[in-house]
């Protein structure tokens, strides 16, 4: 897939529609607060825990979801999301994923807000995964506390990415920033070469599943691993289930793994959690050797 910086490289597809959708919430917010307001309430907020990861080679993204669009319910608004973002943290998680996408799956900022209060004395940041387009959500982001976001590559124009990359850094935030396929995979060495903050706050992740079509296609994440940048983490994101997963892809060069579905239909997730980071650090000096 192309990234022309004067055309939005998406069709009529899932994808496409959750960024129109996306557009039509930024339209709304800044209706109800301007750019500017929503600027100065997020400078009232404290700074978020910085990401941490472990030199011991991989590391975990736990991920907040409470629908998926292909899956269906995996939890709900009135369960203890409190609770289970602290023991994703307790579980060593370096960071804690939260969906804000409210309607395929059923998040919402104040989800965020309330994970990264939950997560604060932890030191663990929580990230905001959503179908960002504007910067205003960034600075929606930082107003709930969170200490990142995640970015997709294939969604934007390339002068918007870069854009949103040069205010997540401005503003403290680390990018998760999400590929498909080989051409995002290219963009992301183009724009990684411009990235302004420390380079473990630059995350370039594969996800195996499609957002385009809903397929998971697990082949794509060892296909592509070889070709991402080296000096950045590496995340391996969907698909992920067991800790031998976890094994399998750091010994592929992966440095973490996002994981969301296996995580939230867990019985214990803190436990499943530390099983999958051990397996993925157990399996880290094994992993093909560093290039640059």
């Amino acid at each position: 897939m192309n990234h022309p910086a004067d055309a939005n490289p998406v069709d009529g597809s899932f994808l496409a529609q959750m960024a129109a959708a996306s557009r039509a919430r930024v339209a709304a917010a800044r209706a109800r607060e301007p750019l500017d307001a929503l600027r100065a309430r997020a400078r009232t907020v404290p700074a978020a825990p910085r990401l941490r990861l472990s030199a011991a080679g991989f590391d975990l993204v736990a991920e907040l979801k409470l629908r998926s669009p292909a899956l269906g319910r995996l939890g709900s608004a009135a369960d203890d999301l409190e609770g289970r973002v602290t023991a994703y943290g307790r579980g060593g998680a370096a960071a804690i994923s939260v969906l804000t996408e409210p309607e395929r799956f059923d998040g919402s900022l104040e989800h965020l807000s309330r994970a990264a209060a939950a997560l604060a004395p932890l030191g663990v940041p929580a990230m905001r995964k959503d179908f960002l387009v504007d910067e205003y959500q960034l600075h929606e982001a930082r107003a709930c506390g969170a200490g990142g976001v995640l970015l997709i590559a294939t969604m934007l124009e390339r002068a918007v990415l870069g854009r949103l990359l040069d205010a997540a850094a401005a503003l403290g935030l680390f990018v998760l920033l999400e590929c498909f396929d080989a051409d995002d995979v290219r963009l992301a060495h183009e724009l990684a070469r411009a990235w302004s903050g420390p380079a473990q706050e630059l995350l370039v992740g594969v996800n195996s599943r499609d957002l385009r079509t809903l397929r998971v296609e697990p082949s794509r994440l060892e296909a592509l691993v070889g070709a991402l940048p080296r000096r950045f983490p590496r995340v391996a994101e969907s698909g992920l289930v067991t800790p031998d997963d976890a094994a399998r892809l750091a010994r592929a060069g992966y440095t973490a793994a996002l994981v969301g579905t296996a995580l939230m239909g867990s019985a214990d997730p803190a436990a499943l959690a530390r099983a999958m980071i051990a397996a993925g650090r157990g399996a880290a000096t094994t992993a093909r050797p560093e290039r640059a």
